[in-house]
């Protein structure tokens, strides 16, 4: 009797004790739309689908102290965390689409309880990347009014920004007082647009123009007739564009000279101010002593000469590239004018002038590998017309549109594999990248898109430069398009966009989209003595000469 007690006694207090429950870690694993790339890093759309699956039961209060997306260290608004598969499941439901082109982190935290008070053993860091919104950023219009808008927000550029005691275009948009003598002649040709577009009056537009010729002609510094690529806004003094090139710079001043000539042509009333521009104009033109810088009449111009360092920079001007107008101009002088030899034996001379290869099946006739950046054919074509004009080396409105076809080819096959390039998002010159400068093109492609490319190509391949206009507008227009017009470049591989806008690359926009439009500033370049001059001397045959 005794031990059958002493039983009951201990079966009793054994029933009555209480295992002690057991504590359960857990271990979380996730998808992204549907997929695990078996990496932390995913490119997702503006709304990815994003699910966590968990080995135990988690606790489902207060979630949101313990997963996180983060833009940077601010939390993203606008999540709901639903609980799914008895709360071994949780998505991520995202109420609002993420920001395109940006870089989020979405975490876990390994301090989330389970149910039985664990712990999450693997916590997890994961950054997701969106790219593309492919979305409009702005309401449609018509292509008319699309063309105008652009070409009135880039005028601002040469308008608003222009240096308030000269007159000239800035270098950039944070140039300060430093202005550019061939930027200048795009902004001289963009105030002829805008008067034409009525975005200003052309009242307003000839006294802007009397200023920089004013400037140019009575305080700007010249050497032999010359302007130097960078001048004091304010005074005139030249400035150094590097250690060397601290004086005359040629191709520069043909660049302005340009411009200059189609403001002679563009104000051509006998009243006494507008007969004063066009004299001071011509003096301006007459004074370049082209022959001087043959170095000693040699049959090949040079680019630059310094009263400090003379010859020293040594960099003759030969073909192919952005310089045809240096030789026409020059040519077409009547004080100072070069003889044809220094065009067949100088600039006919370049290594990369003949080319003939083709290319994405366009046979290119003049040029580097490729066409080489695009703004060879934009700057000296911003006045000299391309259509139909040809010489013994080549047609020049072959040239334009097969380069143009070319640098639109290559950004359509994409060989490099770089995010983002098509048949709408395409154009290799010369621009700003990300940290620095390069003069882009398909043998130096690094993923940079300049919008001047393909816009100034208007006029070469109006289909596919239309193409690349309403993608940069619509598509990306929130990240490219302000208060100037289109920033100089972007990369949508380094989710990179420029806040830089240059004179060399929105006046060609501008220019270019008249050019197709009307043939304005050709018309008007064309119509001068000095364009007829030259072009008839050097060989060139148009049915606008």
């Amino acid at each position: 009797m005794k031990y059958f007690f002493l039983f009951l006694i201990f079966t009793a207090f054994s029933c009555s004790k209480k295992e002690a429950p057991q504590i359960k870690d857990s271990s979380v694993s996730f998808t992204i739309d549907g997929q695990y790339n078996c990496t932390l890093e995913y490119a997702v759309g503006m709304r990815p689908a994003i699910v966590f699956n968990f080995t135990e039961a988690v606790k489902a209060d207060n979630l949101e102290q313990y997963i996180h997306l983060k833009e940077g260290d601010t939390e993203v608004s606008g999540i709901q965390l639903d609980v799914q598969a008895e709360w071994k499941t949780i998505q991520l439901v995202l109420l609002n689409d993420l920001k395109s082109f940006t870089t989020y982190t979405l975490s876990i935290s390994g301090n989330l309880p389970t149910k039985s008070e664990g712990k999450i053993v693997n916590p997890l860091t994961i950054i997701l990347n969106t790219g593309l919104d492919n979305t409009d950023k702005f309401p449609r219009i018509t292509d008319e009014e699309l063309l105008t808008l652009v070409q009135k927000q880039t005028f601002k550029y040469f308008w608003d920004f222009g240096h308030p005691v000269s007159g000239l275009a800035r270098e950039r948009n944070t140039s300060g007082n430093l202005v550019t003598s061939g930027g200048s002649g795009f902004g001289i040709m963009s105030i002829i647009v805008g008067i034409e577009r009525g975005f200003i009056t052309k009242q307003d537009g000839f006294s802007r123009i009397r200023k920089i010729v004013s400037f140019l002609k009575n305080d700007a510094q010249k050497f032999h007739g010359a302007f130097s690529h960078w001048l004091d806004g304010t005074t005139g003094a030249a400035l150094k564009f590097s250690e060397k090139d601290d004086g005359a710079d040629l191709v520069e001043t043909s660049l302005l000279m340009q411009g200059l000539i189609v403001a002679k042509q563009y104000f051509k009333a006998s009243v006494a101010e507008e007969t004063q521009l066009r004299n001071d104009i011509s003096e301006l033109y007459n004074n370049v002593d082209w022959n001087f810088f043959r170095k000693d009449g040699g049959n090949v111009l040079y680019w630059h000469w310094s009263p400090n360092f003379n010859w020293q920079m040594n960099l003759p001007v030969k073909g192919y590239n952005e310089c045809l107008i240096t030789y026409i101009l020059a040519a077409g002088s009547k004080t100072y004018g070069i003889p044809k030899a220094v065009y067949d034996n100088g600039w006919a001379s370049g290594t990369n002038f003949r080319n003939g290869r083709t290319y994405y099946g366009v046979q290119l006739p003049l040029g580097p590998e490729k066409g080489g950046p695009m703004f060879l054919d934009h700057y000296s074509f911003l006045g000299i017309n391309p259509k139909g004009l040809s010489d013994a080396y080549a047609n020049y409105e072959q040239q334009t549109r097969a380069h143009a076809l070319i640098n639109y080819n290559h950004c359509k096959e994409n060989p490099n594999k770089f995010a983002g390039y098509s048949e709408e998002c395409w154009g290799l010159t010369a621009s700003d990248i990300k940290n620095g400068y390069t003069a882009s093109s398909p043998t130096n492609d690094r993923g940079f898109i300049a919008p001047t490319a393909a816009i100034a190509s208007l006029p070469y391949v109006p289909e596919e430069s239309m193409k690349a206009l309403r993608f940069f507008y619509y598509k990306l227009g929130d990240k490219l398009f302000k208060e100037y017009g289109f920033v100089d470049s972007f990369s949508i591989q380094e989710k990179w966009f420029a806040s830089s806008f240059l004179a060399i690359d929105q006046g060609p926009i501008i220019i270019m989209i008249e050019n197709y439009r009307s043939g304005l500033i050709w018309n008007l370049f064309m119509s001068s003595d000095e364009a007829k001059e030259g072009l008839i001397k050097l060989g060139f045959q148009s049915s606008n000469l």
